[in-house]
């Protein structure tokens, strides 16, 4: 899928599941939290596995689900510190180095836009190398509405004033797509596989990539 470079000028970027496998964020939160709070607080990890499920489907979508201290302070204990215990399962894609770098040869700005907080940003920066293949990098956090929302969407765009019309927007997250498309950014792409370990289970409705460079019209491989 080679797209005309010609036309796109900004590219924004979403982290966990776009640039980052989101494996780490899969097994921290539906295995090693729910391992964590169990021995503990000394509770049956079946129920604390589907306690811990409950809380975090009830806020989907808003703006604590992405927030660790709104998480430490639920379960009373420390999400931060107790992600660095797995932090080495914190990995970018096979792609996404030459990806960055290819769009930075391209003059194309590359703005990474997350729900996740600047602890959890500073903490997968800490743990992989794209930081510094990014232009800007801002938090949802930053403007108080989760990328869901269309606040987020005029709020970043007075904050660096991008074209809807010559952006392309890369996410995981079909909520999160939705949202740029009721926006009225025209050139939104999904990812085949969000986490490297699972398969995804639900096809979206945009074009979805398995690898980044095949946006520039090469292999996989070459």
């Amino acid at each position: 899928m080679q797209l005309d470079w010609d036309s796109i000028d900004t590219v924004l970027l979403d982290m966990d599941g776009t640039l980052l496998d989101l494996h780490f964020d899969f097994h921290f939160w539906t295995e090693y939290l729910p391992q964590k709070y169990s021995q503990i607080h000394n509770i049956n990890l079946t129920e604390v596995t589907s306690y811990v499920a409950k809380r975090l489907e009830q806020k989907q979508g808003h703006l604590e689900w992405y927030c660790t201290n709104y998480w430490s302070q639920q379960f009373n204990l420390n999400i931060i510190q107790a992600q660095i215990e797995v932090k080495h399962l914190i990995k970018h894609r096979s792609d996404v180095i030459d990806f960055l770098e290819s769009l930075g040869k391209k003059q194309k700005k590359r703005i990474l836009i997350t729900n996740s907080d600047r602890p959890s940003v500073e903490l997968k920066f800490a743990n992989s190398e794209i930081e510094a293949l990014l232009d800007q990098v801002i938090s949802s956090h930053d403007y108080n509405v989760a990328k869901e929302n269309q606040k987020f969407w005029h709020r970043l765009q007075k904050s660096i004033d991008f074209d809807p019309e010559t952006t392309l927007f890369i996410d995981d997250s079909e909520a999160v797509l939705d949202s740029a498309h009721q926006f009225g950014i025209k050139q939104l792409l999904s990812i085949k596989e969000p986490i490297s370990s699972q398969l995804r289970q639900v096809d979206s409705k945009y074009p979805m990539i398995e690898d980044f460079l095949t946006l520039f019209g090469k292999t996989p491989n070459g």
